[in-house]
């Protein structure tokens, strides 16, 4: 069975944080978030990173708080969001891409990710593992009430992933 959507569960600041340092993000880095929810991981990475950032979220009413939050912040300059599907969306020129979506999902969106990233790109998962890949870093980080969240880092074109050139 094929699914396109998801439970929205917000990711806590301290998990945006751990998978910017995971990722090494620096201010010339792309993070994609896919299924961005209300848009607080790219806030953060924003605020806290200098990061151009780019949402995709289907459901319209998130689509509508994350452009508000983006606007309150005066981040425009540094963060896109968009409504639509992410298996639709064109991601090629994402340096990191955040994903806090199912195992299933990240196994339906594993041939998009090997197609269209770029070689180096490191892709981070929320929780869930992407089946078929090994990765590189496996990291636990506490939220403000004290549950563990656990971040899985891969790299394309290394821990067994693939990629086109």
């Amino acid at each position: 069975m094929f699914v396109k959507t998801t439970v929205y569960f917000p990711t806590p600041e301290e998990v945006v944080v751990k998978m910017l340092e995971m990722a090494n993000a620096e201010k010339h880095d792309v993070l994609y978030d896919l299924g961005c929810g209300d848009g607080r991981v790219l806030i953060i990475a924003a605020k806290k990173r200098g990061l151009k950032c780019v949402g995709v979220e289907i459901k319209q009413d998130l689509v509508e708080q994350a452009r508000k939050k983006v606007a309150e912040e005066g981040l425009q300059d540094l963060i896109e969001i968009y409504q639509g599907d992410m298996f639709q969306f064109d991601i090629s020129n994402a340096t990191i891409v955040y994903l806090y979506l199912t195992t299933e999902l990240n196994a339906q969106l594993r041939p998009k990710l090997e197609k269209e990233l770029k070689k180096g790109t490191r892709v981070i998962s929320h929780q869930f593992e992407i089946p078929g890949w090994k990765s590189m870093k496996v990291e636990g980080v506490a939220d403000f009430f004290g549950q563990t969240h656990r971040l899985y880092l891969y790299v394309i074109g290394e821990s067994n992933t693939t990629s086109t050139p």
